[in-house]
Parts: C-alpha cells; structure tokens; sequence
C-alpha cells in the first residue's frame, strides 16, 4: 500500500476513535451524590460501592454528604479509601475510573441540621453551594443529583439560585428520607412546579422486595457469593449490612440502562408517571397501577422485573473490584 494511502487511512480511523471518544463523553451523565452515608441506616454504603464500581459510567461531580443529623462527609471518604485500595484493578478493566484523589477533590459537607423555616436559609451549606458551582460550569450536559439523604441542599440551592433549574435533572429517593426534612421537600414542591424531578417514594423498594429471589438471586445468597471477599468495597459493603437493601441505587440503576429523558419508559431504575402533566409537566412520581405494584408500593415492580439483569451486571462488575483483567482471564 502506498505510503500516502496508508497515512490517510490512518488519520480516517485517528479521527473515528476522537468521534467516538467524544460521542461517549458526551452521553456520560454528569453526577452530584447527595447521601446520608453514615447515618442510621448502613444502606447508603451499600449503594456507594454499588457506584463506585460503576464510576467509570459517569462524570461525578460532587459527593455531597445530606444527614441531616447523624452522618457525616467523612463517611464518604470512608468509602473512598476502599475504592482506592480497589483502584488499581478498577483501572485495568477501564480507563476511565476516576482516580480517588479526583473523587475525594468533589466530597463536601451538607446542611447537618434540617430546615427550620418554610424557605430555606440565606447561609447555605457547602454542598449546596457545589450544586450550584457544577449547574452553572461550562457544559451543556443536565447535572444528576441523586438524593440518597434529605433534600435539604438541593432547597437551599434552588432557593439561592432559581437559576440553576434548568440544569438540573432530581432523582430523589423520599419516604424515610422525606421524614428527616419535610419542610424542604415541601418547598421545593410548592414554589418550584418547573423544577425536573423524580421522587420515588415506593418504587425504590422494587430494589430488595419482589422479583426473582432464588438460588444465588436472593437478598443474602447474592451478597454472601457475589459481594464478600470481592475487593475492599466488597468487605465494606457486608461489614456495613450483610444483605442485599440499597434503597438509593434505583437512582444510579436509572442512569445504567433506559432514556434517561423519559421517566415514563422502562429502566432498571423504574418508570414514573406525571400525576399533574399540565401545571407540572417535569414532575414525575411513582406509578399507582396494579400491573406496577407489590401489594401497596407502588411502582416497585418496575425496579424488581429488572432484578436479574442489574445484578448479573453488578455481579460482573464486583469482580472487577476483586482481581485485575488480565487475572480474570
């Protein structure tokens, strides 16, 4: 082949691989993890190992911890040394595993206490200045925010800034959460009828109730062969609860696989309706209908149907924690 061909060729396929490299940046979702790790329920470490693992689908742009009380964002950096020790065979199966120090640089602190009044505080927390710092960053992508705790920072973000709506996609998992802080959910839900919300108050439970349970698919059976012993993520997932409940990860399941877009379709995150698609058409809740529902959550079968896809996913990425690529084969 001629030399001249050959450079040719060589410079099409140069500039296919940065096509396609910019495509999947691109289409990788920018990330804020708003969590009440450390708190009382140990579930919030099961679900950052869960993202960790994953880290190299996304853009994480803030680790924000969101008590209120208990829980603090040194719990976060908790599961950030796991992730570090884990790094190095993390990082044979992919490139674009953030490195730990860039994901410690995005941690911060969240309101520690609820919110008093009806509006938000004029002094806001550090976290949800970083919501707003990221929502107006140069980059046309929405930002993510995935409420694992109380909503708090978001209200206090919005509130300061209504701004920054437009840039922002809320996945919040309520119930519980909801009861630590009701004042600033009801906020942001009686002042801000335009901001794009998700709030799962029933459908995240399709995460560990209902769906195909036998043999090694079962809340315990799947953690004790699939979790244990796999890396350091995976020993601080069952020190923390030895089961499978990771109440939050429907908001990351969402983001894995389905049009982000479009809550009303299918995701391994569940699928949501709009109960006021004329005076709040970006708001979506959990579906009511028999078809979607575990006696009385609502929406939790649209999680569950999924349960033997995003674990065998998640089961292939544990082992990614445990031993690098060329081990695995």
């Amino acid at each position: 082949m001629p030399t001249s061909r050959r450079c040719v060729l060589m410079l099409l396929a140069l500039l296919c691989a940065i096509g396609s490299f910019q495509a999947d940046a691109a289409d990788k979702p920018r990330v804020i993890v708003s969590t009440d790790i450390g708190g009382s329920d140990p579930d919030d470490f099961q679900s950052m190992v869960h993202y960790l693992v994953y880290a190299d689908r996304f853009d994480t742009e803030g680790l924000v911890s969101s008590p209120p009380h208990a829980g603090r964002a040194g719990h976060i950096l908790e599961a950030l040394e796991a992730y570090e020790h884990d790094y190095p065979n993390l990082r044979t199966w992919s490139p674009e595993y953030p490195s730990p120090q860039t994901l410690r640089a995005t941690v911060r602190q969240g309101a520690i206490d609820p919110q008093a009044g009806d509006v938000p505080p004029e002094t806001i927390s550090d976290g949800a200045k970083r919501i707003i710092e990221r929502a107006h960053a140069d980059d046309p992508r929405p930002v993510w925010v995935l409420v694992w705790g109380s909503i708090t920072d978001v209200a206090q973000a919005v509130h300061k800034d209504p701004t920054i709506k437009a840039k922002l996609r809320i996945y919040s998992i309520g119930s519980w959460n909801t009861r630590q802080d009701p004042k600033a959910r009801d906020y942001l839900y009686a002042n801000h009828p335009d901001l794009w919300w998700i709030e799962s108050d029933t459908t995240f439970r399709g995460m560990y109730m209902g769906g195909r349970q036998s043999g090694d698919l079962g809340n315990r059976s799947f953690a004790a062969e699939h979790v244990k012993g796999h890396g350091r993520l995976g020993d601080l997932f069952m020190a923390k609860k030895a089961d499978i409940k990771m109440g939050d990860t429907p908001s990351v399941l969402y983001l894995l696989h389905g049009d982000r877009d479009r809550p009303e379709t299918e995701h391994w995150g569940g699928a949501f309706v709009r109960p006021d698609p004329q005076d709040r058409p970006t708001y979506w809740y959990d579906d009511p209908s028999d078809e979607n529902r575990d006696h009385d959550r609502n929406g939790a079968r649209t999680v569950n149907q999924w349960r033997v896809d995003y674990l065998r996913d998640w089961q292939h990425r544990m082992d990614r924690a445990k031993q690098a690529k060329a081990e695995a084969r």
